[in-house]
């Protein structure tokens, strides 16, 4: 692999990749219905918001009964906090360029989340990417301190890894060459720091989400992942304006956008 050039070392802001969602198996759906001897149409097609209407409509048994929109049933979960609801819709997203101080936050959050991330054992960081926080970025004298601490990391790292995969070798000639580099490197990565970028694959249900967007996107959380709860609100509500359709996405006074939410903690 080439060396990183010094202008592409350093990451500003995460990107969120949306690699899947749901759609509806409308034969299976048709079957229940006529199995049931019930009628049911939906105004939306965003297959979400239908799961999620069914879902809730099986609970009551109220298929082409009281509300007839999609939005006018969405909103009278909301409002009456019948989360358990929300957990049937689903998206997949891929996050790059966030820190593992971001992900170490991320993770915390397990409820309706499941997560695939980059291996610092199995991935050589000599080349790794670094994020630069918020605030350094907008102080050009913090953030070239900011950097000269990197590069000193940076070069750490790598003679370290490279010293310790030699003393591996020779303590175990007979281990596969793979198996020497991941010794090498579980042992090396104790010294890089939390602004290393990573990469994850993050699944998370429509309630989790929710969760996930108000907590982390309040102006009282840590500003990378607050800005990274932000892009993900977009998306969200691009996604499903019904689901999402009560997420505000607001300016603050301290220049950072935050997230609001009208119905909390449904």
């Amino acid at each position: 692999m080439e060396p990183a050039s010094h202008s592409n070392r350093y990451v500003t802001r995460a990107q969120v990749y949306l690699l899947g969602r749901q759609s509806v198996v409308e034969e299976e759906l048709a079957r229940f219905l006529t199995d049931e001897g019930l009628l049911f149409t939906t105004d939306t097609k965003v297959a979400a918001e239908v799961l999620n209407e069914v879902a809730g409509r099986t609970c009551y048994m109220s298929f082409g009964k009281g509300r007839k929109s999609n939005q006018e049933y969405l909103e009278n979960i909301l409002s009456s906090k019948h989360g358990s609801v929300l957990e049937h819709a689903v998206w997949n997203l891929l996050i790059t360029g966030v820190s593992r101080s971001l992900t170490h936050e991320l993770v915390r959050h397990r409820a309706g989340f499941g997560y695939s991330q980059l291996s610092q054992r199995y991935v050589d960081e000599g080349d790794a990417r670094y994020v630069i926080p918020p605030l350094y970025q907008e102080n050009e004298a913090l953030r070239r301190k900011w950097e000269q601490t990197i590069e000193h990391l940076r070069k750490a790292y790598a003679e370290l890894a490279e010293a310790t995969a030699a003393y591996v070798q020779q303590k175990h000639p007979e281990m596969p060459p793979r198996d020497r580099r991941k010794w090498a490197r579980q042992a090396a990565r104790s010294i890089l720091p939390n602004a290393c970028e990573t990469k994850i694959f993050v699944t998370g249900n429509s309630r989790a989400w929710r969760h996930f967007l108000e907590q982390r996107g309040s102006p009282h959380a840590d500003t990378e992942i607050r800005l990274l709860a932000v892009e993900i609100g977009h998306i969200l509500k691009r996604e499903s304006p019904g689901i999402f359709h009560d997420v505000e996405l607001v300016d603050e006074p301290d220049g950072f956008p935050s997230v609001r939410i009208s119905y909390s903690k449904v």
